[in-house]
Protein backbone atom coordinates (compact mmCIF):
# COMPACT_ATOMS: atom_id res chain seq x y z
CA UNK A 1 0.00 0.00 0.00
CA UNK A 2 1.60 3.56 -0.84
CA UNK A 3 0.64 5.14 2.23
CA UNK A 4 3.06 2.53 4.40
CA UNK A 5 6.07 2.76 1.08
CA UNK A 6 9.22 4.44 1.66
CA UNK A 7 10.87 6.37 -0.36
CA UNK A 8 12.39 4.62 -3.56
CA UNK A 9 14.12 6.15 -6.92
CA UNK A 10 13.54 3.45 -10.06
CA UNK A 11 14.22 5.67 -13.04
CA UNK A 12 17.80 5.68 -14.34
CA UNK A 13 16.78 9.70 -13.98
CA UNK A 14 15.13 11.97 -12.68
CA UNK A 15 12.81 13.23 -13.83
CA UNK A 16 11.70 9.94 -15.66
CA UNK A 17 11.09 9.73 -19.38
CA UNK A 18 7.29 10.02 -18.55
CA UNK A 19 7.61 13.02 -16.00
CA UNK A 20 10.16 15.08 -18.01
CA UNK A 21 7.78 14.85 -21.36
CA UNK A 22 4.61 16.03 -18.97
CA UNK A 23 7.23 18.92 -17.51
CA UNK A 24 8.10 19.85 -21.12
CA UNK A 25 4.47 20.45 -22.12
CA UNK A 26 4.00 22.51 -18.86
CA UNK A 27 7.01 25.00 -19.88
CA UNK A 28 4.65 25.15 -23.09
CA UNK A 29 1.60 25.53 -21.63
CA UNK A 30 2.18 27.60 -17.99
CA UNK A 31 3.50 30.58 -17.39
CA UNK A 32 7.55 30.65 -16.47
CA UNK A 33 6.60 32.68 -13.15
CA UNK A 34 4.61 29.63 -11.84
CA UNK A 35 7.59 27.83 -10.84
CA UNK A 36 9.25 24.53 -10.09
CA UNK A 37 12.15 22.54 -9.78
CA UNK A 38 11.14 19.25 -8.65
CA UNK A 39 11.35 16.39 -11.34
CA UNK A 40 8.28 14.60 -9.71
CA UNK A 41 4.70 14.31 -11.55
CA UNK A 42 2.34 12.90 -9.74
CA UNK A 43 0.16 9.73 -10.55
CA UNK A 44 -1.20 9.42 -7.16
CA UNK A 45 -0.56 10.06 -3.52
CA UNK A 46 -1.39 8.46 -0.33
CA UNK A 47 -0.76 9.52 3.67
CA UNK A 48 3.10 10.79 3.18
CA UNK A 49 4.06 9.43 -0.44
CA UNK A 50 3.60 10.34 -3.76
CA UNK A 51 4.01 7.86 -6.67
CA UNK A 52 4.86 9.61 -9.71
CA UNK A 53 4.47 8.42 -13.67
CA UNK A 54 7.26 6.96 -13.63
CA UNK A 55 6.64 4.58 -10.82
CA UNK A 56 9.04 6.55 -8.53
CA UNK A 57 8.04 7.21 -4.86
CA UNK A 58 8.56 10.01 -2.97
CA UNK A 59 8.35 10.93 0.76
CA UNK A 60 6.42 14.28 0.94
CA UNK A 61 8.34 16.83 3.72
CA UNK A 62 5.81 19.96 2.30
CA UNK A 63 2.12 18.67 1.96
CA UNK A 64 0.83 20.66 -0.25
CA UNK A 65 2.89 24.03 1.59
CA UNK A 66 1.12 22.76 4.72
CA UNK A 67 -2.46 21.84 3.41
CA UNK A 68 -2.05 17.65 3.54
CA UNK A 69 -2.25 17.31 7.43
CA UNK A 70 -4.46 14.44 7.44
CA UNK A 71 -2.43 13.09 4.43
CA UNK A 72 -2.96 12.67 0.50
CA UNK A 73 -6.32 10.97 -0.18
CA UNK A 74 -7.29 10.33 2.78
CA UNK A 75 -9.84 7.22 2.58
CA UNK A 76 -12.64 8.86 4.78
CA UNK A 77 -12.10 12.38 2.84
CA UNK A 78 -12.43 11.03 -0.63
CA UNK A 79 -15.54 9.45 0.80
CA UNK A 80 -17.06 12.39 2.37
CA UNK A 81 -16.49 14.28 -1.09
CA UNK A 82 -17.73 11.43 -3.33
CA UNK A 83 -21.41 11.50 -0.76
CA UNK A 84 -21.44 15.34 -1.19
CA UNK A 85 -21.02 15.49 -4.86
CA UNK A 86 -23.77 12.96 -5.60
CA UNK A 87 -25.78 15.25 -4.11
CA UNK A 88 -25.12 18.84 -4.95
CA UNK A 89 -21.63 20.82 -5.61
CA UNK A 90 -22.77 24.47 -5.46
CA UNK A 91 -25.22 27.17 -4.25
CA UNK A 92 -24.15 30.83 -3.96
CA UNK A 93 -24.60 31.11 0.38
CA UNK A 94 -26.36 34.06 -0.82
CA UNK A 95 -28.95 32.84 -2.87
CA UNK A 96 -29.36 28.99 -1.37
CA UNK A 97 -28.57 27.82 2.43
CA UNK A 98 -26.86 24.32 2.75
CA UNK A 99 -26.19 23.06 5.75
CA UNK A 100 -23.17 22.18 5.36
CA UNK A 101 -21.91 25.95 5.73
CA UNK A 102 -23.74 25.78 9.35
CA UNK A 103 -22.03 22.99 10.43
CA UNK A 104 -18.70 23.68 9.94
CA UNK A 105 -19.04 27.65 10.96
CA UNK A 106 -20.71 26.35 13.98
CA UNK A 107 -18.02 23.99 14.55
CA UNK A 108 -15.38 26.42 14.39
CA UNK A 109 -16.73 28.93 16.42
CA UNK A 110 -16.61 26.06 19.32
CA UNK A 111 -13.34 25.29 18.28
CA UNK A 112 -11.49 28.90 18.02
CA UNK A 113 -9.44 30.43 19.92
CA UNK A 114 -10.77 33.75 19.55
CA UNK A 115 -12.19 36.59 22.25
CA UNK A 116 -15.51 36.49 22.78
CA UNK A 117 -18.72 34.35 23.92
CA UNK A 118 -20.79 34.26 20.50
CA UNK A 119 -18.80 33.82 17.35
CA UNK A 120 -19.12 33.82 13.86
CA UNK A 121 -17.35 32.43 10.75
CA UNK A 122 -17.17 33.10 7.41
CA UNK A 123 -15.31 31.02 4.57
CA UNK A 124 -13.88 32.02 1.54
CA UNK A 125 -11.40 30.67 -0.74
CA UNK A 126 -7.74 30.99 0.15
CA UNK A 127 -5.53 32.12 2.78
CA UNK A 128 -5.12 35.48 0.87
CA UNK A 129 -8.29 35.73 0.59
CA UNK A 130 -9.42 35.00 4.38
CA UNK A 131 -6.55 37.67 5.44
CA UNK A 132 -7.86 40.10 3.44
CA UNK A 133 -11.59 39.52 4.74
CA UNK A 134 -10.24 39.63 8.28
CA UNK A 135 -8.58 43.30 7.66
CA UNK A 136 -12.09 44.71 5.78
CA UNK A 137 -13.83 42.70 8.84
CA UNK A 138 -11.23 45.31 11.48
CA UNK A 139 -11.67 48.35 9.67
CA UNK A 140 -15.55 47.91 9.40
CA UNK A 141 -15.52 47.16 13.49
CA UNK A 142 -12.96 49.81 14.17
CA UNK A 143 -13.88 52.65 11.64
CA UNK A 144 -10.21 53.00 11.21
CA UNK A 145 -8.57 53.32 8.02
CA UNK A 146 -4.22 51.68 8.87
CA UNK A 147 -3.08 48.08 9.90
CA UNK A 148 0.48 47.27 10.83
CA UNK A 149 2.29 44.14 9.74
CA UNK A 150 5.69 42.74 10.44
CA UNK A 151 9.05 42.09 8.65
CA UNK A 152 9.54 38.67 7.25
CA UNK A 153 5.38 38.25 6.94
CA UNK A 154 3.81 36.64 3.87
CA UNK A 155 -0.13 36.99 3.54
CA UNK A 156 -0.55 36.36 0.10
CA UNK A 157 -0.48 37.79 -3.50
CA UNK A 158 -3.46 39.70 -3.83
CA UNK A 159 -2.85 43.62 -4.04
CA UNK A 160 -3.64 44.11 -0.78
CA UNK A 161 -1.62 40.96 0.89
CA UNK A 162 1.13 41.47 -1.54
CA UNK A 163 1.39 44.84 0.20
CA UNK A 164 0.85 43.03 3.64
CA UNK A 165 3.41 40.49 2.77
CA UNK A 166 6.92 41.86 3.68
CA UNK A 167 9.40 40.12 0.87
CA UNK A 168 8.68 41.93 -1.85
CA UNK A 169 9.68 39.75 -4.48
CA UNK A 170 6.48 38.28 -4.57
CA UNK A 171 5.24 42.41 -5.38
CA UNK A 172 7.92 43.14 -7.90
CA UNK A 173 6.58 45.80 -10.23
CA UNK A 174 3.02 45.75 -8.85
CA UNK A 175 2.53 49.03 -7.36
CA UNK A 176 1.03 51.67 -6.79
CA UNK A 177 -0.33 49.63 -3.68
CA UNK A 178 -2.75 50.85 -0.97
CA UNK A 179 -2.22 53.11 1.78
CA UNK A 180 -2.37 52.53 5.41
CA UNK A 181 -0.24 49.50 5.93
CA UNK A 182 2.83 49.97 8.14
CA UNK A 183 5.35 47.66 9.52
CA UNK A 184 7.23 47.18 12.26
CA UNK A 185 9.58 44.19 13.45
CA UNK A 186 8.58 40.87 13.76
CA UNK A 187 10.84 39.32 16.77
CA UNK A 188 13.48 36.76 14.33
CA UNK A 189 15.40 36.06 17.90
CA UNK A 190 18.30 34.53 16.03
CA UNK A 191 19.10 37.44 14.67
CA UNK A 192 18.19 40.24 17.12
CA UNK A 193 20.40 42.76 16.34
CA UNK A 194 23.08 43.14 19.35
CA UNK A 195 22.37 39.80 20.30
CA UNK A 196 19.87 40.77 22.56
CA UNK A 197 18.21 38.00 24.28
CA UNK A 198 15.07 37.51 26.87
CA UNK A 199 13.26 40.78 28.03
CA UNK A 200 15.89 43.20 26.32
CA UNK A 201 14.62 41.36 23.16
CA UNK A 202 11.25 42.00 23.75
CA UNK A 203 11.51 45.77 24.54
CA UNK A 204 13.68 46.26 21.58
CA UNK A 205 10.92 44.43 19.42
CA UNK A 206 8.09 46.77 21.13
CA UNK A 207 9.75 49.96 20.44
CA UNK A 208 9.58 49.03 16.99
CA UNK A 209 5.89 48.78 17.43
CA UNK A 210 5.60 51.82 19.43
CA UNK A 211 8.01 53.93 16.38
CA UNK A 212 5.32 52.91 13.53
CA UNK A 213 2.74 54.61 16.06
CA UNK A 214 5.22 57.80 15.71
CA UNK A 215 6.66 57.68 12.67
CA UNK A 216 3.83 56.34 10.28
CA UNK A 217 0.30 55.65 12.03
CA UNK A 218 -0.86 57.27 15.21
CA UNK A 219 -2.68 54.31 17.15
CA UNK A 220 -5.95 55.79 17.00
CA UNK A 221 -5.78 55.05 13.19
CA UNK A 222 -5.06 51.50 13.48
CA UNK A 223 -7.99 48.79 12.88
CA UNK A 224 -5.54 45.94 13.35
CA UNK A 225 -2.72 44.13 13.60
CA UNK A 226 -1.72 41.32 11.84
CA UNK A 227 0.80 39.09 12.88
CA UNK A 228 1.35 34.86 12.20
CA UNK A 229 1.83 33.28 15.25
CA UNK A 230 4.85 31.35 13.46
CA UNK A 231 5.94 33.02 10.42
CA UNK A 232 5.63 30.59 7.32
CA UNK A 233 7.04 32.30 4.27
CA UNK A 234 9.38 34.50 6.77
CA UNK A 235 11.80 31.44 8.39
CA UNK A 236 9.26 29.09 10.59
CA UNK A 237 9.89 31.89 13.19
CA UNK A 238 7.85 31.54 16.01
CA UNK A 239 6.30 34.93 17.52
CA UNK A 240 7.48 34.84 21.36
CA UNK A 241 4.51 34.71 23.62
CA UNK A 242 5.76 37.33 26.18
CA UNK A 243 5.86 39.14 22.97
CA UNK A 244 2.31 38.55 21.97
CA UNK A 245 1.46 39.45 25.62
CA UNK A 246 3.17 42.92 25.02
CA UNK A 247 1.19 43.33 21.76
CA UNK A 248 -2.20 42.30 22.98
CA UNK A 249 -1.17 45.16 25.91
CA UNK A 250 -1.15 47.40 23.22
CA UNK A 251 -3.94 46.45 21.30
CA UNK A 252 -6.32 46.47 24.43
CA UNK A 253 -4.96 50.07 25.23
CA UNK A 254 -5.84 51.73 21.85
CA UNK A 255 -8.47 49.97 20.50
CA UNK A 256 -6.82 47.88 17.93
CA UNK A 257 -7.89 44.64 16.42
CA UNK A 258 -5.43 41.76 16.60
CA UNK A 259 -5.38 39.19 14.11
CA UNK A 260 -4.27 35.83 14.07
CA UNK A 261 -3.18 34.53 10.60
CA UNK A 262 -3.12 31.27 10.84
CA UNK A 263 -3.24 29.95 7.47
CA UNK A 264 -0.52 27.63 7.83
CA UNK A 265 0.05 27.22 11.39
CA UNK A 266 -4.17 25.89 12.03
CA UNK A 267 -5.50 23.03 11.92
CA UNK A 268 -2.94 20.69 13.78
CA UNK A 269 0.50 21.27 12.75
CA UNK A 270 1.71 23.20 15.99
CA UNK A 271 0.88 20.98 18.54
CA UNK A 272 -2.51 22.34 19.05
CA UNK A 273 -6.16 22.91 16.73
CA UNK A 274 -4.83 26.92 16.28
CA UNK A 275 -1.13 28.22 17.52
CA UNK A 276 -3.52 30.50 18.64
CA UNK A 277 -4.40 28.32 21.82
CA UNK A 278 -0.92 28.71 23.12
CA UNK A 279 -1.90 32.39 22.92
CA UNK A 280 -5.05 31.60 24.76
CA UNK A 281 -3.24 29.97 27.51
CA UNK A 282 -1.44 32.57 27.96
CA UNK A 283 -4.00 35.30 28.22
CA UNK A 284 -3.83 37.04 25.09
CA UNK A 285 -6.18 35.30 22.40
CA UNK A 286 -6.73 37.18 19.26
CA UNK A 287 -9.65 38.50 17.96
CA UNK A 288 -9.47 37.35 14.82
CA UNK A 289 -8.63 33.88 13.25
CA UNK A 290 -8.10 33.95 9.34
CA UNK A 291 -7.06 29.88 8.41
CA UNK A 292 -6.98 27.77 5.36
CA UNK A 293 -4.12 25.44 4.37
CA UNK A 294 -4.93 22.12 5.65
CA UNK A 295 -8.84 23.28 6.72
CA UNK A 296 -10.50 21.10 3.88
CA UNK A 297 -7.49 18.56 3.23
CA UNK A 298 -6.54 20.53 -0.44
CA UNK A 299 -10.17 21.21 -1.41
CA UNK A 300 -9.62 25.47 -1.60
CA UNK A 301 -11.59 26.88 1.42
CA UNK A 302 -10.59 29.26 3.88
CA UNK A 303 -12.23 30.82 7.08
CA UNK A 304 -12.40 34.16 8.92
CA UNK A 305 -13.69 34.05 12.75
CA UNK A 306 -14.42 36.34 15.47
CA UNK A 307 -16.79 37.63 18.13
CA UNK A 308 -20.65 37.69 16.60
CA UNK A 309 -20.31 41.92 17.44
CA UNK A 310 -16.99 42.24 15.35
CA UNK A 311 -18.83 40.05 12.32
CA UNK A 312 -21.87 41.70 12.58
CA UNK A 313 -20.39 45.29 12.32
CA UNK A 314 -19.93 44.96 8.57
CA UNK A 315 -22.67 46.30 6.31
CA UNK A 316 -24.01 43.98 3.81
CA UNK A 317 -22.21 43.63 0.53
CA UNK A 318 -18.82 44.40 2.11
CA UNK A 319 -17.96 40.34 2.52
CA UNK A 320 -19.00 37.08 0.39
CA UNK A 321 -18.12 35.33 -2.92
CA UNK A 322 -19.25 33.34 -5.17
CA UNK A 323 -17.45 30.00 -4.13
CA UNK A 324 -16.66 30.85 -0.37
CA UNK A 325 -18.10 27.86 1.57
CA UNK A 326 -18.35 25.71 -1.69
CA UNK A 327 -20.67 22.51 -0.33
CA UNK A 328 -17.45 19.79 -1.17
CA UNK A 329 -15.11 22.51 0.73
CA UNK A 330 -17.72 22.26 3.66
CA UNK A 331 -18.08 18.50 3.46
CA UNK A 332 -14.34 17.96 3.35
CA UNK A 333 -13.83 20.58 6.07
CA UNK A 334 -16.19 18.93 8.62
CA UNK A 335 -14.50 15.70 7.51
CA UNK A 336 -10.93 16.80 8.25
CA UNK A 337 -11.84 17.97 12.08
CA UNK A 338 -13.62 14.51 12.29
CA UNK A 339 -10.33 12.59 11.47
CA UNK A 340 -7.86 15.37 13.09
CA UNK A 341 -9.61 14.56 16.51
CA UNK A 342 -10.77 10.94 15.79
CA UNK A 343 -7.13 10.03 14.93
CA UNK A 344 -5.89 11.92 17.45
CA UNK A 345 -3.33 13.95 15.11
CA UNK A 346 -3.01 16.89 17.56
CA UNK A 347 -0.78 14.56 19.76
CA UNK A 348 0.66 12.99 16.74
CA UNK A 349 1.95 16.31 16.01
CA UNK A 350 3.61 17.13 19.25
CA UNK A 351 5.04 13.23 18.72
CA UNK A 352 6.33 14.17 15.44
CA UNK A 353 7.92 17.27 16.50
CA UNK A 354 9.47 16.12 19.68
CA UNK A 355 10.85 13.66 16.88
CA UNK A 356 12.14 16.26 15.08
CA UNK A 357 13.35 18.77 17.14
CA UNK A 358 15.74 15.66 18.88
CA UNK A 359 16.92 14.86 15.31
CA UNK A 360 17.91 18.07 13.91
CA UNK A 361 19.17 19.19 17.19
CA UNK A 362 21.23 16.78 16.88
CA UNK A 363 22.55 17.58 13.77
CA UNK A 364 22.72 21.13 14.81
CA UNK A 365 25.56 20.11 17.30
CA UNK A 366 27.55 18.33 14.19
CA UNK A 367 27.14 20.71 11.72
CA UNK A 368 28.55 23.65 11.38
CA UNK A 369 26.29 24.92 8.70
CA UNK A 370 23.19 24.64 10.84
CA UNK A 371 22.90 27.66 12.94
CA UNK A 372 19.67 27.35 14.18
CA UNK A 373 16.16 24.95 14.74
CA UNK A 374 12.88 26.30 15.54
CA UNK A 375 9.37 26.01 15.29
CA UNK A 376 5.79 24.30 17.15
CA UNK A 377 4.96 20.88 17.26
CA UNK A 378 5.21 19.68 13.89
CA UNK A 379 6.22 23.15 12.04
CA UNK A 380 9.80 23.25 12.32
CA UNK A 381 12.44 25.21 10.05
CA UNK A 382 16.29 24.38 10.05
CA UNK A 383 18.39 27.37 9.39
CA UNK A 384 21.77 26.78 7.47
CA UNK A 385 24.16 29.43 7.72
CA UNK A 386 28.04 29.39 6.53
CA UNK A 387 29.05 29.14 9.87
CA UNK A 388 27.65 29.94 13.46
CA UNK A 389 29.81 32.81 14.73
CA UNK A 390 29.04 35.00 11.42
CA UNK A 391 25.26 33.34 10.70
CA UNK A 392 25.63 34.12 7.08
CA UNK A 393 22.80 32.60 5.35
CA UNK A 394 23.57 29.82 3.22
CA UNK A 395 21.17 29.67 0.48
CA UNK A 396 23.32 27.88 -1.93
CA UNK A 397 23.87 25.25 0.53
CA UNK A 398 19.44 24.99 0.55
CA UNK A 399 19.69 24.69 -2.66
CA UNK A 400 21.59 22.51 -3.42
CA UNK A 401 19.87 20.09 -0.57
CA UNK A 402 16.64 20.65 -1.92
CA UNK A 403 17.92 18.87 -5.57
CA UNK A 404 19.80 16.07 -3.35
CA UNK A 405 17.19 14.84 -1.08
CA UNK A 406 14.09 15.53 -4.15
CA UNK A 407 17.09 12.90 -6.23
CA UNK A 408 16.79 10.50 -3.35
CA UNK A 409 13.29 10.25 -3.02
CA UNK A 410 12.43 13.11 -0.50
CA UNK A 411 10.96 16.04 -1.47
CA UNK A 412 11.63 19.42 1.00
CA UNK A 413 11.17 23.50 0.40
CA UNK A 414 12.73 26.33 1.61
CA UNK A 415 11.53 29.56 3.08
CA UNK A 416 12.59 32.65 4.97
CA UNK A 417 13.92 36.23 4.37
CA UNK A 418 17.50 34.61 2.34
CA UNK A 419 15.70 31.58 1.04
CA UNK A 420 18.50 29.59 3.64
CA UNK A 421 15.55 27.47 6.07
CA UNK A 422 14.34 23.99 5.21
CA UNK A 423 11.11 23.68 5.98
CA UNK A 424 9.15 20.95 7.44
CA UNK A 425 6.16 20.12 6.89
CA UNK A 426 5.24 16.81 6.46
CA UNK A 427 1.50 15.30 6.78
CA UNK A 428 1.06 14.22 10.22
CA UNK A 429 0.15 10.71 9.23
CA UNK A 430 3.70 10.08 8.55
CA UNK A 431 4.84 6.32 9.58
CA UNK A 432 7.77 6.69 12.29
CA UNK A 433 9.67 4.39 9.57
CA UNK A 434 8.83 7.08 6.54
CA UNK A 435 9.95 10.09 9.08
CA UNK A 436 13.37 8.00 9.76
CA UNK A 437 13.90 7.20 6.29
CA UNK A 438 13.64 11.12 5.64
CA UNK A 439 16.10 11.82 8.49
CA UNK A 440 18.51 9.65 6.64
CA UNK A 441 18.11 10.99 2.79
CA UNK A 442 18.09 14.61 4.37
CA UNK A 443 21.50 14.07 6.72
CA UNK A 444 23.46 12.14 4.06
CA UNK A 445 22.44 15.43 1.76
CA UNK A 446 23.90 17.77 4.53
CA UNK A 447 27.20 15.50 4.79
CA UNK A 448 27.77 15.34 0.80
CA UNK A 449 26.56 18.94 -0.11
CA UNK A 450 28.42 20.83 2.79
CA UNK A 451 31.59 18.68 2.39
CA UNK A 452 31.59 19.38 -1.32
CA UNK A 453 30.80 23.34 -0.68
CA UNK A 454 34.13 23.10 1.68
CA UNK A 455 36.18 21.17 -0.81
CA UNK A 456 35.41 23.64 -3.51
CA UNK A 457 36.30 26.46 -1.49
CA UNK A 458 39.61 24.79 -0.84
CA UNK A 459 40.13 24.94 -4.40
CA UNK A 460 40.35 28.55 -4.60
Amino acid sequence: MLKNSLPKIISQTLPGPKAAAIIERRKNAVPNAIRCIYPCVMAKAEGAMIEDVDGNLFLDWVGGVGVLNIGHTHPDLVAAVQEQASKYFHGMFNIVTHEGYVKLAEKLNTLAPVRGLSKKTMFANSGAEADENAVKIAKSYTKRPNIIVFSGAFHGRTLLTMSMTSKKAYAAGMGPFPDGIYRAEFPYLYRTPGNLSGAQAIKYYMESLQKVFEEASPAQYVAAIVLEPLQGEGGFIPAPLQWVKAVRKVCDENGILLIADEVQTGFGRTGKLFASEYWKEAGCEPDIIATAKSIAGGVPLSAIIADSKIMDSVSTGIIGGTYGGNALACAAGLKVLEVIERDHLIERSNEIGKRCFEVFNSWKEKYEVIGDVRGLGAMIGIEFVTDKISKKPNSGLVNQLIRNTANHGLIIENAGVYNNVIRFLAPLVITDEQLNAGFEILENAIKEESERATAFSLMF
